[in-house]
C-alpha cells in the first residue's frame, strides 16, 4: 500500500468513516494512481436514439398507484451551492413566495401521496456540510417521516488530495476543507452502510426515484413508476431531447462491445472528441440525473461486489479552499451515480419532457424560477406557462453570488412571460414592475444603473 493510501485510509478511520466507504476510496485510489482517466471513446460507443417515451406510456391507475405505493423518493441533497457563493445547502434558498426547494418537495410528496393514498417515504442523502441545516428546515413537518424511518442519511466523506503526491492535504485555516463528498455515485454504498437500504427493504418498499433537491421537475410521477415496475429493469435513467442549450451535460450511449447502456460526461470526454460530446444531433439525449432502481437489484449488486460497484473514477481538480485559487491544488476522487447504468444488465431508459428537468446551477436559473415564467400548482409543480422558456444571460460579474443577485433584484424577478431572452451586461439593479417583452438586453454603461419601476425592455432597448 503506498503512503499516500496508507495515510488516507489512516484519516477516515480515525474521523470514523464507514469501513465499506474506505474500501470504496481505496479501490478508486489506486486507479488514480494508476493514472486512469475514465476517458470513453467516441469509436467505443453508439448514440442512444430511441428510448421509450412517456408520451407514449399508458399504465392503469391501479398498476400505477401500486407501483408508487413500492417506491422511496430520495433527494441528493449534499450540495452547498458553492458556485452562486453560498455556504449552506442550496436546497435552503427561497424559490417562490417564500417557500424553498425543499418546501416544495415536501409539498410534491404530500400532493402525491394524498392523491394516491400511498406512504410514499421522503428521504435525502446529505453530506456533513448539509445535515443540521436541512433537518432544521424540515423540524415543522411533523407528518413528513413515515414507517420510522429517519428523513436522511449523510453520505460518507473522503480526504482532499494534494495534486502533487495524492496525500491528504492539510489546512489549518480550515480542517472541514480538508475533506470532501465523494460525488453522488456515493448514493449507493451510503445506502447500504447507512442500513437504510436493508430497512426499506424490509419494510415492503421496492422502487427508488432519485433526482436532485434542486430539480424541481423531478416530482412524484405515477406514470414512470408503474413504468418502470412493469419494465422489470433494474434500473432505468430518465433522459431529455437535448437543444443546443445542453451541450455541456452528460448523455447515455450504447457501448459497442455489449450492448450495455452507460453514461459519459465531459469529465470521460477527451478534448479532442468533446465536439462529438456536444453534438446535440449525434447524442440526441441527455441524461437528466432522475433515475429509478430496484432496492432488492441493487442490494444483491452491492453483496456481490463487496460494497465497490465499480463505477467510472471521475478525477476532479480543484483548490483545497474553493473561493481561494491560491490555495494548495486538489483532486478530489469522485463518481456520478447515474454511471450505476453499466453495472446492471437490462438497464433502461424512458425518454420525459423538459417539465421534469428544471435544475437551478446558476443565478440565470433562479431568475427564471422566481418569474412569472412559472405557476406553482396546487401539487406543488412548477408548470411554465410561456412557451419556450426565455434565455436568461447575467453578467457573472456582477450576478453570480446569489448575495449579489439578491441585492440587484430587491423587489424580484421583472415580468419575463412575455420574454423569449434577458441579457444583461454589466452592474444593473432591477426596481419593481419591470417588464420584459421579446429580447431584452441591457449594456454595460461602465458603472452601476438602475432599470426604474416600470420599465419595459424590448427589441429596442440597450
Amino acid at each position: 500500500m503506498t503512503d499516500g493510501l496508507a495515510l488516507a485510509r489512516d484519516k477516515m478511520t480515525a474521523a470514523g468513516v464507514n469501513p465499506q466507504a474506505i474500501e470504496v476510496f481505496s479501490h478508486y485510489y489506486t486507479q488514480l494512481q494508476e493514472g486512469v482517466t475514465g476517458f470513453i471513446a467516441e469509436d467505443s460507443i453508439a448514440p442512444l436514439e430511441h428510448p421509450d417515451l412517456l408520451a407514449d406510456v399508458t399504465v392503469a391507475e391501479e398498476d400505477a398507484r401500486a407501483a408508487l405505493g413500492a417506491t422511496v423518493m430520495i433527494k441528493l441533497n449534499g450540495g452547498l451551492g458553492t458556485s452562486m457563493g453560498m455556504d449552506r445547502a442550496k436546497s435552503l434558498l427561497p424559490v417562490r413566495d417564500g417557500q424553498s426547494f425543499l418546501d416544495l418537495i415536501v409539498g410534491q410528496v404530500r400532493a402525491a401521496r394524498t392523491a394516491y393514498e400511498v406512504t410514499l417515504p421522503l428521504l435525502f442523502m446529505n453530506s456533513f456540510r448539509t445535515h443540521d441545516d436541512t433537518l432544521a428546515a424540515l423540524a415543522g413537518y411533523d407528518d413528513l417521516a413515515v414507517d420510522g424511518l429517519d428523513l436522511d442519511f449523510v453520505q460518507s466523506q473522503e480526504p482532499k488530495l494534494r495534486a502533487d503526491d495524492l496525500t491528504p492535504v492539510e489546512w489549518a485555516a480550515d480542517p472541514t476543507m480538508e475533506w470532501c463528498p465523494p460525488g453522488h455515485g456515493d448514493l449507493y454504498p451510503s445506502l447500504q452502510a447507512s442500513g437504510v437500504l436493508d430497512r426499506l427493504i424490509a419494510l415492503g418498499y421496492r422502487y427508488a426515484s432519485v433526482s436532485n433537491s434542486d430539480n424541481l421537475g423531478a416530482a412524484p410521477d405515477a406514470t414512470i413508476a408503474g413504468w418502470f415496475a412493469a419494465s422489470g429493469a433494474p434500473y432505468a435513467a430518465e433522459v431529455c431531447r437535448r437543444t443546443a442549450a445542453d451541450r455541456k451535460g452528460g448523455h447515455l450511449a450504447i457501448r459497442k462491445a455489449d450492448g450495455q447502456l452507460i453514461l459519459r460526461d465531459t469529465a470521460q470526454t477527451a478534448k479532442d472528441e468533446m465536439h462529438y460530446f456536444t453534438d446535440e444531433h449525434r447524442h440526441p439525449y441527455f441524461h437528466t440525473n432522475n433515475l429509478w432502481f430496484d432496492l432488492r437489484r441493487l442490494s444483491e449488486t452491492l453483496t456481490q461486489r463487496n460494497s465497490v460497484l465499480g463505477l467510472p473514477l471521475i478525477r476532479n481538480e480543484k483548490t483545497v479552499d474553493p473561493a481561494d485559487p491560491s490555495s494548495p491544488a486538489v483532486v478530489q476522487i469522485e463518481s456520478a451515480m447515474g454511471a450505476a447504468v453499466e453495472v446492471f444488465e437490462g438497464a433502461t431508459a424512458i425518454g420525459v419532457g423538459r417539465e421534469r428537468f428544471l435544475p437551478v446551477k446558476t443565478t440565470n436559473d433562479l431568475l427564471l424560477l422566481r418569474s412569472d415564467v412559472y405557476d406553482v400548482a396546487e401539487d406543488g409543480r412548477l408548470v411554465r406557462v410561456a412557451d419556450p422558456a426565455p434565455l436568461v444571460d447575467l453578467d457573472s460579474s456582477h450576478y453570480k453570488t446569489i448575495g449579489a443577485f439578491e441585492q440587484r433584484f430587491p423587489a424580484g424577478a421583472p415580468s419575463l412571460r412575455q420574454a423569449s431572452g434577458l441579457t444583461v451586461a454589466g452592474d444593473w439593479t432591477f426596481e419593481a414592475d419591470v417588464t420584459v417583452v421579446g429580447v431584452g438586453t441591457l449594456a454595460d454603461e461602465g458603472e452601476p444603473r438602475t432599470v426604474p419601476s416600470g420599465t419595459v425592455l424590448g427589441h429596442s432597448s440597450s
